[in-house]
């Protein structure tokens, strides 16, 4: 079968143009089916909750792989458009915030994934911390306490495309149930590790970074106040968890942090 315009690619998928008002994310063979149901699970049950997440199709097979179906959102990311509009960059951190605001408001099942469960297999992932590390940070993860909402678990402006009439949020491989605040931190160590560290290389791209980061924390507390200083306690958690993805450029940064909390 002859395949329309490839959008992009990716990790473990590529992405095609498809039937009118919908995408193929076609995976490369070795991707388990149990993965891609796994996938169309999460992003069916992120699209029930009412929020701006694109419909996810049905699972098909193209030139002997599979593929899954996902509605087609013409937009552009937020971080490109930070790039191009440099001088909206409190503006866009105050609608990551807003639209991570309303994400927390929903309350995800039991059927949902656990966020405790999934940053503590990631905790005992992480080679780049040692043993007494390990076990510092999950009595940390012990203390903190659990919670119902739903979670994006990467959520950062080149998650979100920006479109004529609303912004959509993407990427919900790592969604779980949990607290609305380790996802804050999340988010946090993202943006700051990037600045921390030579994964950004400008150093104008780094001001940006932590601006935005300082306006974008400031909003979502107001919207959100009274969890700081428990936003506190997730940050070294969040940064051992984040060690297991393996990005050589952010070890000595994330380390700093789980040593530091």
């Amino acid at each position: 079968m002859k395949l329309n315009t490839l959008i992009a690619r990716g990790r473990t998928a590529e992405i095609f143009a498809w039937q009118e008002g919908w995408i193929l994310k076609l995976f490369y063979n070795g991707v388990n089916l149990e993965d891609i149901e796994y996938e169309a699970y999460l992003g069916r049950a992120v699209h029930a909750t009412g929020l701006a997440v694109p419909a996810v199709g049905e699972i098909v097979h193209v030139n002997e792989r599979m593929g899954l179906l996902y509605e087609r959102v013409d937009g552009i990311e937020m971080v490109d458009l930070l790039a191009k509009k440099p001088w909206r960059v409190f503006h866009y951190a105050r609608r990551l915030a807003d639209l991570q605001s309303e994400m927390h408001k929903r309350s995800m099942g039991e059927e949902f994934p656990s966020q405790r469960v999934r940053i503590k297999r990631k905790i005992n992932q992480a080679g780049a911390l040692s043993s007494h590390l390990k076990f510092k940070v999950n009595q940390m993860l012990e203390s903190l306490p659990e919670g119902d909402r739903l979670c994006h678990g990467d959520f950062h402006p080149g998650n979100v495309l920006i479109t004529s009439q609303a912004e959509v949020i993407i990427d919900w491989m790592d969604a779980t149930r949990g607290n609305p605040l380790a996802d804050v931190a999340r988010t946090s160590v993202m943006i700051l590790g990037a600045a921390g560290s030579t994964e950004i290389s400008r150093h104008l791209v780094k001001m940006m970074a932590r601006s935005f980061h300082t306006e974008y924390y400031r909003h979502y507390f107001r919207r959100n106040p009274g969890g700081e200083r428990e936003y506190q306690s997730w940050l070294p958690v969040v940064a051992a968890a984040r060690l297991s993805e393996e990005i050589p450029e952010l070890e000595n940064w994330l380390v700093s942090v789980v040593e530091g909390g």
